[in-house]
């Protein structure tokens, strides 16, 4: 009977492929595709996928469409999709993560030359709902740690390795200032690697052989200290302004003062123009001394009543109590204009920064947060288009706000893979104000040779490792060798029975795996993980 259903399930690929090339079907086509399921999925076991064909056979006529395009057949046909999905033995798509919600569970990073043993810890840590990230590329370690800003760090060495203490070094002050914890795994146990190891800042040192049930509750240990620590402070440990954690509180005080006293108050959005430059031309410590100097700054040209809040990376809030739009526009445009002068020196080079700035009045008390933020967020993308280092002011209106544009490439062989991943990014959006712009490609020429990917927009690429023509190890290479590699991340698709291809992947600077089988949900949490780091 499998070979049956084999048999059956390439048929269902085939014509999905068929379709994909023509671009339109006919009514008629539709209905004998959904006829022939229904006869034949009953005689094979397949009772599900027949009585969904049926009642879709039945619900047909409704649709009074003669002609329909290849997304339309897709979404309508789902469910059929999807169960055909499960029946060639992957795990259900409505499997529940451990983890706390989309794009919320505790990332653990993961550092080491051996990729077995990564392949082995990333997917045992990661039975427990957590996020974890696989880096076999030590020079890789510092950009996911500023984009991803992980729970905790394990960094696993050999005896003869010296690079994990070259490592922990290197991060020791930024683990400080971020209250990271990090862990040593490493199969010397010698009483002087454990005590350089603690010198040079890891909070636990395991040696190996360990069991792992003791890992687990080290590094869950780890994470429930870092959370209280992170419950307890409402300052930003870079900068000592506020973090968000405190924005509600502020936003719910100046709020009830807009009831009680009908004052109205202004919310402005100021972002670094360009740092992502001072990061790579000068490094990362010059971009946290900007930071901190920015921050200082502001403090230093507001009014004691006022609020500085580092909202995330390069972007901060000033909130101005009882103040109009004028006055607030005056304060902003004197702080830019003063800004732009302070001049940072890094080694012999000498440079300045500018900002951006939307700012909007607040005169009602019955609106969210998020919605202000988003007007703000909105003039501060139009100060962006009109040139950086300028202030523009939001206006409400019935105008949806912008939205990010990121390119996601789902380069896969598999009809039915293809129609499944585009419908959880369509219909599962990971970030406010991101739209997708999603394409698929039967193979990874097909994909390479496209001028669509092939711009300055961030584009996630969703890459099978197995492809015709050309394979997707091939197809990394080639991502990883283009000017401007940066923007593409890439999240590979592999099998577990190909583990050398896993190495070989992390080794050419995959941004992350996940092996087949998975649950549906899994991948949703990976792309919204990667939405959100670049975003």
């Amino acid at each position: 009977m499998n070979k049956y259903k084999g048999h059956f399930l390439k048929n269902v690929r085939k014509k999905l492929e068929q379709w994909e090339d023509v671009g339109v079907v006919s009514y008629t086509e539709l209905y004998r595709f959904l006829h022939s399921i229904a006869g034949t999925a009953a005689v094979i076991g397949l009772d599900e996928i027949g009585m969904e064909a049926r009642q879709l056979m039945n619900d047909l006529d409704e649709q009074h469409k003669q002609q329909w395009t290849v997304e339309e057949v897709k979404q309508y046909i789902f469910k059929i999709v999807k169960l055909c999905y499960e029946n060639e033995g992957f795990v259900s798509p409505t499997s529940v993560l451990k983890g706390k919600g989309q794009g919320e569970q505790p990332v653990i990073l993961l550092v080491g030359n051996d990729t077995t043993f990564l392949m082995h810890m990333k997917e045992k840590l990661g039975t427990m709902g957590w996020y974890v990230i696989a880096v076999a590329q030590a020079e890789k370690v510092v950009s996911f740690f500023y984009d991803m800003r992980p729970h905790c760090i394990v960094i696993h060495f050999s005896t003869k390795e010296k690079h994990g203490f070259e490592l922990l070094e290197m991060l020791n002050e930024k683990l400080k200032q971020q209250f990271i914890s990090t862990m040593i795994i490493s199969d010397d146990n010698k009483k002087e690697t454990r005590l350089k190891s603690y010198a040079l800042g890891a909070d636990d040192f395991l040696a190996k052989p360990f069991d792992m049930d003791e890992l687990i509750v080290r590094i869950q240990r780890q994470l429930e200290r870092k959370k209280l620590i992170d419950e307890l402070l409402l300052l930003d440990e870079l900068t000592h302004v506020y973090n968000r954690k405190y924005l509600k509180q502020v936003y719910e005080q100046l709020q009830s003062d807009i009831t009680r006293f009908k004052e109205s108050y202004c919310l402005a959005v100021l972002d670094l123009d360009y740092f992502k430059k001072v990061n790579d031309h000068y490094g990362h410590l010059a971009g946290d001394t900007v930071l901190k100097e920015f921050a200082r700054f502001l403090r230093q040209e507001t009014r004691a009543g006022d609020t500085v809040v580092r909202f995330g990376g390069e972007e901060f809030l000033l909130l101005f109590p009882k103040t109009n739009i004028d006055t607030a526009c005056l304060i902003i445009e004197r702080i830019r204009t003063k800004f732009s002068n302070v001049l940072f020196q890094q080694g012999e080079k000498t440079f300045s920064c500018t900002f951006s700035s939307g700012i909007v009045e607040i005169s009602e008390g019955n609106r969210p947060l998020e919605y202000w933020l988003q007007l703000a967020d909105h003039a501060l993308y139009a100060a962006k288009q009109a040139g950086r280092n300028r202030v523009q002011v939001a206006k409400p209106s019935k105008e949806e706000p912008y939205q990010k544009l990121i390119k996601i490439a789902i380069v896969d062989d598999d009809a039915i893979m293809r129609t499944i991943i585009t419908d959880i990014l369509e219909k599962s959006p990971c970030e406010i104000n991101v739209k997708y712009d999603v394409r698929s490609f039967k193979d990874g020429v097909s994909f390479i040779e496209s001028t669509w990917h092939q711009d300055t927009l961030p584009c996630l690429v969703i890459l099978d490792g197995v492809l015709p023509k050309m394979d997707g190890i091939e197809v990394l290479q080639w991502l990883r060798a283009q000017k401007g590699a940066e923007r593409y991340k890439v999240i590979m698709l592999t099998s577990r029975q190909s583990e050398k291809d896993i190495a070989r992947a992390l080794e050419l600077g995959a941004d992350d795996y996940i092996t087949k089988p998975f649950k549906l949900l899994e991948l949703e949490e990976r792309i919204c993980q990667m939405m959100k780091r670049m975003s």
